[in-house]
């Protein structure tokens, strides 16, 4: 996690804090695609790999000076291969992955973020690493469109910087994101190929259920079908992985020895069914099943059959409030409107400080009063009356103090 002292004293995160370097391991024999998805990606190392004769030998590098570099943004749902497929390709080049850590890219300083942005791309270069942003959304999101908060100004300026150093990085990147829609429609020109990564077919999902178990080491029972598990479930790849080490859990905590035991088919369904109900759990919404369908969730359920009435509501809504932004304009304008705002914030708030001031003085004169009748009446009650004289006199410039409180 980023120190936020050591970066006021020291500077910024080191480059190698900011990135998590690995040698690959896994190749594209390791995780099993949809036939599209894989001709995308052969395509994308053609193009790493014949990048220099397109640039030199052809000439382009020499008509275009930006761009050279290549970007793929690898987008699909969770658990279909996308973090595995970065890993493949770096493995297929012979370079190493350098994974950008957020924990350690974000900074509370401003300005500091977008700097060590320019720093990771600089030791990718460096190190002639395939660059690879996981859950890129989160750093690539779009724009604000009028920033006027110091975190929205903050944002803009790193996805500048990103966007600036993705124009000049003349190596590789690799986005990976279940979200890209929320990207910065800037990218879409920058990144040079999109790759959609789609939910395997039942026949993918049969090889993948069968290429989660060790083929050698792994007992499993003979009524276990992979094809018919294949078909059954429609999930990605992640999901049958979770399955398979629920459906191993299951089977071994099942009485009996453990060299005696295996994997059945049963369990299998067991730990998919599982994985689903969990799923659905993380699907709920407020509106419940109808949240596919907000306009039919909102208007209720008498509204499923007459989605349309609610629409005209939407319709007239919206007329009324372009109605009262003309009367706010006639006013003096949308724009000054969040001025007068602040202003008026402002002003309240000095009243609520004035007001809390009087109300401490008040305080304070009432306690001094109360602490000059105690005094009195100790002094009445060891002298008598000449004493009860001094009180009342001590009573009357509490008074006047109080008086002149409330005056101020």
């Amino acid at each position: 996690m980023a120190n936020p002292f050591r970066e006021l004293f020291f500077g910024g995160q080191p480059a190698t804090a900011l990135v998590e370097a690995l040698q690959p391991r896994r190749t594209f024999a390791d995780v099993i695609l949809p036939p599209a998805t894989r001709r995308a990606l052969d395509n994308a190392l053609i193009q790493i790999r014949k990048h220099d004769l397109i640039f030199g030998e052809w000439g382009l590098g020499e008509r275009h000076e930006t761009g050279l570099g290549l970007a793929f943004n690898f987008a699909g749902p969770p658990g279909t291969g996308k973090t595995i497929c970065a890993e493949a390709v770096a493995h297929a080049l012979g370079r190493r992955l350098l994974l950008v850590r957020y924990a350690e890219l974000e900074s509370q300083w401003a300005g500091t973020t977008a700097k060590n942005v320019a720093a990771v791309f600089r030791a990718a270069a460096e190190q002639e690493a395939v660059l690879f942003f996981d859950e890129a959304d989160a750093i690539a999101s779009r724009r604000f469109a009028s920033p006027d908060q110091g975190y929205q100004r903050e944002a803009n300026a790193v996805v500048n910087v990103l966007l600036r150093e993705l124009e000049a990085f003349p190596g590789v990147v690799i986005f990976a994101t279940n979200l890209a829609a929320n990207f910065d429609p800037a990218f879409e020109r920058r990144i040079r190929t999109h790759i959609l990564f789609e939910m395997p077919g039942a026949d993918e999902r049969a090889r993948i259920w069968e290429a989660q178990i060790h083929a050698r080491r792994t007992p499993l029972a003979q009524d276990v079908d992979f094809d018919a598990l294949g078909r059954r479930w429609e999930v990605s790849g992640g999901d049958i992985k979770n399955a398979v080490l629920k459906a191993a859990q299951l089977a071994i905590a099942e009485p009996g020895p453990d060299d005696e035991k295996r994997i059945h088919q049963r369990h299998f369904e067991t730990a998919m069914e599982d994985v689903v109900s969990a799923r659905r759990v993380m699907e709920q919404s407020l509106f419940g099943e109808a949240a596919a369908d907000p306009l039919t969730a909102l208007a209720g359920a008498g509204a499923r059959t007459d989605v349309a009435a609610l629409e005209d509501g939407v319709s007239d809504l919206a007329a009324r409030v372009t109605t009262v932004e003309d009367e706010v304009a006639g006013l003096g304008g949308l724009a000054r409107l969040p001025d007068a705002v602040r202003r008026l914030d402002a002003a309240g708030d000095e009243a609520r400080r004035q007001v809390d001031g009087l109300l401490a003085d008040l305080q304070a004169a009432r306690d001094e009063g109360r602490s000059a009748l105690a005094a009195a009446e100790a002094e009445w009650r060891r002298r008598g009356r000449p004493a009860l004289i001094v009180a009342v006199a001590a009573l009357l410039l509490a008074g006047a103090a109080l008086v002149a409180a409330v005056v101020r």
